[in-house]
């Protein structure tokens, strides 16, 4: 049984609040680069649907650089940990590892004969380190800071000199090499946010939180003007890129707004407005040949356009947090995938494209916990935020009218026919019929966990705490538990349940590694366990045939089943390379959908003997 990963739709960058976000480019033009949690991620940038991950870092990954070769890349995390990595093969081979001090790696930047690589970030009084990219050995100390460097840049070509920008507001301007301190520059009243030679490197920027640029001899490092004279933004600045004939420069701002400044003339020519939301605040920028990038707060990428500065040509989306939900829909041939993440956010995908976009109007405000489709063509979700929310397909918008609160947490949601919805809360099972709660179970005396709805209609079967599977059947408007309860012979936890398509068998996951299946038409009988996860089974998945379903785990690990025959399986290791699998889903009989807290949404081909 043959498999393929056939798309990744990435994660976006990982952003925090007024600290300035790097994005790498590829000297060759083709990918642009960044960073989110343990992965480094590089798109296309003229097709940024098309991504590759790198996920080799134990912690999390700040930034990421391109050799000016292009052959390598230079990653630091925030243990202080460099990986020097091979672009040329898909695996992606490692070539060095180095820790050139223990603390945050905020950036990186590579001399232009490829032979040296600086670091700059907060280790225990080291701020940055200079170092032989094939050795490890050092070429000099940075000195002259107190404080955090944020930054760090080569200029490209000799004589080489390498700047810095801290949190103590100072720029330094050291000669090389050896490494040596020529001078500090004062400029900035507040912390120093991005330095950057420009490509021929007769001029470096430096970029601060007061709103400030300065433009400096690349050789000397005397000042040479301040750009927009007293402020360049109303903001702070976190980011500079320079054009690629280094006459003009791109900054990005907390006051919403991405520039283009002609530097002779000390002008901003063009004036990007990216909105008036918190979230539009812009924290990093790349000029990258024809291709003008920025990243707002929201994790959005930003394909600029010079012609229309009022609305950008593209927009990527996606998650940057841990995607913790997962629903598919298929109508008149579209198939869509449905992700809801640690942040409340839920992102609707074009399986085929990748093309997608966030729901429209105010949506959960914390953890989408479970998601599913009912026969209305709307999306049901419940949330961390005490809420249950009924959100309709074809306007792809939330409506606040449709929105329950819960008395206690919503952990999981079922959509029966006839406009039934089961809820189980903390120590709580809900039964809504048209959007309205109209009965509740308490005093459950075990801790429910997840639900499943027979396609029949009347059976409900909730798993929990204790190893068992208690099923309840709808009357009227109300929901009575059955005598018949599932044992699975061990004092677990259900982690997740599932009734086959056609409603032959039900499916349950659990803590201890086995999933088990009980035939329904020969009341609930146990049918058989599968065996094969090292640890917690996480989630199950139907294939639309009701003859296979795949599990995901703990362990990373997809086991893709037989139901006729339980030695019959198969296994996709590293799913998602680091973390383990949260969500499984198939969107047609060949192709699985597979989400986790890497926030990318993966589509592999099975193909079955």
């Amino acid at each position: 049984m043959p498999h393929e990963l056939s798309k990744v739709f990435a994660s976006l960058p990982q952003v925090e609040r007024g600290v300035s976000k790097v994005i790498g480019g590829d000297p060759k033009g083709i990918n642009f680069l960044y960073t989110n949690s343990k992965s480094v991620i590089i798109r296309n940038i003229e097709h940024p649907g098309i991504a590759d991950i790198y996920t080799e870092h134990a912690h999390q990954v700040q930034v990421a650089q391109y050799a000016p070769s292009g052959y390598y890349i230079a990653s630091g995390d925030i243990s202080g940990k460099i990986r020097i990595w091979d672009t040329t093969q898909k695996e992606h081979l490692l070539k060095y590892e180095y820790q050139p001090f223990s603390g945050v790696i905020k950036d990186i930047c590579w001399s232009g004969d490829n032979q040296k690589v600086a670091v700059a970030g907060e280790g225990k009084q080291i701020f940055g380190a200079v170092f032989q990219w094939d050795t490890g050995s050092t070429v000099g100390t940075l000195s002259g800071h107190s404080k955090i460097v944020n930054s760090i840049s080569f200029k490209p070509d000799r004589p080489f000199r390498v700047v810095t920008g801290s949190d103590d507001f100072s720029t330094v301007f050291f000669e090389a090499f050896p490494l040596k301190f020529k001078h500090a520059m004062s400029n900035h009243s507040m912390f120093v946010n991005c330095v950057r030679y420009s490509h021929n490197g007769t001029k470096f920027a430096s970029a601060g939180t007061d709103g400030k640029i300065f433009i400096y001899d690349g050789k000397d490092g005397n000042l040479i003007c301040a750009l927009g004279e007293v402020k360049a933004h109303n903001g702070g600045v976190y980011a500079v890129s320079w054009s690629p004939d280094d006459t003009q420069l791109l900054s990005a701002s907390g006051d919403k707004t991405v520039k283009i400044w002609d530097v002779e003339t000390n002008s901003a020519v063009t004036t990007f407005t990216m909105g008036s939301d918190v979230l539009d605040q812009q924290l990093g920028c790349l000029w990258q040949q024809n291709y003008l990038l920025s990243i707002s707060l929201s994790g959005y990428i930003n394909y600029l356009d010079k012609t229309n500065p009022s609305k950008p040509l593209r927009i990527v989306k996606g998650h940057s947090k841990s995607i913790q939900s997962l629903t598919v829909h298929t109508n008149d041939g579209n198939r869509s995938i449905y992700s809801g993440s640690h942040d409340g956010h839920i992102n609707h995908w074009d399986g085929p494209t990748g093309e997608n976009d966030g729901l429209a109007g105010k949506g959960h405000t914390n953890l989408v916990s479970s998601m599913v489709i009912n026969e209305s063509t709307e999306l049901v979700s419940c949330g961390m935020d005490d809420t249950v929310r009924f959100s309709n397909l074809i306007k792809k918008e939330y409506n606040a009218q449709d929105t329950l609160k819960m008395d206690t947490q919503p952990k999981n949601v079922a959509v029966g026919p006839g406009g039934f919805t089961v809820v189980v809360c903390i120590e709580q099972i809900v039964l809504l019929k048209d959007k309205k709660k109209v009965f509740a179970i308490e005093n459950l005396g075990y801790e429910p966990e997840t639900v499943a709805f027979h396609p029949g209609g009347v059976t409900v079967a909730v798993g929990g705490n204790g190893g068992k599977i208690h099923l309840y059947s709808i009357q009227g408007t109300t929901l009575q538990k059955n005598d018949c309860v599932l044992d699975l012979g061990s004092d677990t936890v259900v982690t997740d349940a599932a009734y086959s398509p056609d409603g032959a068998v039900l499916a349950v996951t659990a803590v201890n590694k086995i999933v088990t299946v009980f035939t329904v038409a020969d009341e609930y009988k146990k049918e058989n366990d599968y065996y094969g996860h090292h640890a917690k089974v996480a989630c199950i998945g139907w294939s639309p045939d009701s003859q296979h379903f795949a599990t995901g785990g703990m362990d990373g690990l997809v086991f893709i089943w037989t139901l006729s025959d339980p030695h019959k399986r198969f296994k996709i290791s590293d799913t998602h390379r680091l973390y383990h699998v949260s969500c499984i889903a198939w969107l047609d009989e060949h192709t699985l959908v597979t989400t986790s807290h890497d926030a990318c949404v993966k589509q592999w081909t099975i193909t079955f003997n």
